[in-house]
């Protein structure tokens, strides 16, 4: 499996679609095996989701994202971890261990509503239990959600 966090100065980069690189972490039976750190190649949401995809990512852990970047990574079959500040190795192992909070999406545009509807943007499906399933993801656990 292959967890993306855009990077900028160490941290993870809270403007998804200005992320200047991505550090990308290699997973297997649950534990980080290699860590890079690579450039981006252009900016906006289409181009990254189409280069993370390329790299075959699995899960984005993200800042700042829109709801143009939630589209275009969740057509490529990518999952995002929203809202998340900080260390992307710190990110990454909480992922691991079950214990990542996603923040509110910024940016979406949305105010707020259809969560109830049935679209969180966190990409979990805006259900109402506060934790999204990843579990389909190499033994992944869920996470706590605080999108809606």
């Amino acid at each position: 499996m292959l967890v993306a966090t855009p990077y900028s100065n160490d941290e993870i980069c809270q403007h998804f679609g200005h992320a200047p690189q991505f550090k990308l972490f290699t997973v297997e039976d649950g534990k980080v095996v290699e860590s890079v750190v690579i450039d981006t190649v252009g900016s906006g949401h289409n181009a990254l989701a189409a280069f993370l995809a390329d790299h075959n990512v699995d899960i984005v852990i993200c800042g700042g994202i829109g709801q143009g970047a939630i589209v275009s990574l969740a057509m490529a079959g990518i999952d995002i971890v929203p809202g998340v500040a900080g260390s992307p190795d710190k990110a990454v192992k909480e992922l691991l261990e079950g214990t990542l909070v996603a923040g509110a999406v910024s940016g979406c545009g949305c105010g707020g509503h259809h969560h109830e509807e049935g679209e969180g943007t966190c990409g979990c499906g805006g259900h109402h239990d506060d934790t999204c399933d990843i579990s389909g993801k190499e033994g992944l656990r869920s996470f706590n959600c605080a999108c809606h």
